[in-house]
C-alpha cells in the first residue's frame, strides 16, 4: 500500500513544489507556480487548498481543491506528479484518498474534475475510480467528468 498523504505548503517544501516538471512540450497542466498564484489570487474566497502529496516524508506531487460548498461540490481543479514519480500509482491513491475525505466530510454530494482529451492516462485512472463523463467540454476543450458521493 503506498503511503500517500497531504502536507500545507510551506517554506520547507515550497521549493520543491515549485521545482516540480511535466515531461518536456507535455501541456495537460498549468504550472505549479501558476497554481499557486491562483490559490493567491482567490484566498480571500477561502474555498481553494493548494497542497503537498508526500510519499513517506518525499513531495511526490501537488493539488489544489475547489469548493463549492452552495452547489455541495467538491473540485479537484489541479493534480500533477513530475515525470520522475509518475506510473508509480500516486494519482491513484490521492484521489481515491480525497473522494475518501470527501465523503466522510459529509459536506459534497459530487466530485468533480477535467481533463485534456489526449490526455489518455489521467481519463483512465479517473474512469477507474469510478468518475464518468459529464458531457460538459470546459477549459478550452477539457472534458469534465463527475463523481457522485
Amino acid at each position: 500500500m503506498t503511503m500517500i498523504s497531504f502536507r500545507e505548503i510551506t517554506e520547507d517544501n515550497f521549493s520543491a513544489i515549485i521545482q516540480m516538471k511535466r515531461p518536456e512540450g507535455e501541456k495537460f497542466v498549468a504550472s505549479n507556480a501558476c497554481s499557486l498564484a491562483q490559490a493567491w489570487l482567490y484566498r480571500e474566497a477561502g474555498d481553494v487548498w493548494p497542497f503537498a502529496i508526500y510519499h513517506e516524508d518525499t513531495p511526490v506531487g501537488f493539488m489544489m481543491l475547489d469548493e463549492d460548498s452552495e452547489e455541495r461540490c467538491l473540485v479537484i481543479w489541479r493534480i500533477m506528479f513530475p515525470v520522475e514519480h509518475q506510473n508509480k500509482g500516486y494519482g491513484t491513491h490521492a484521489i481515491r484518498q480525497i473522494i475518501n475525505l470527501a465523503r466522510d466530510s459529509g459536506k459534497y454530494d459530487f466530485i468533480l474534475l477535467d481533463y485534456v482529451p489526449e490526455n489518455v492516462i489521467a481519463k483512465h485512472v479517473y474512469e477507474k475510480l469510478g468518475f464518468l463523463p459529464t458531457g460538459e467540454i470546459v477549459n478550452d476543450g477539457e472534458i469534465e467528468m463527475k463523481l457522485m458521493l
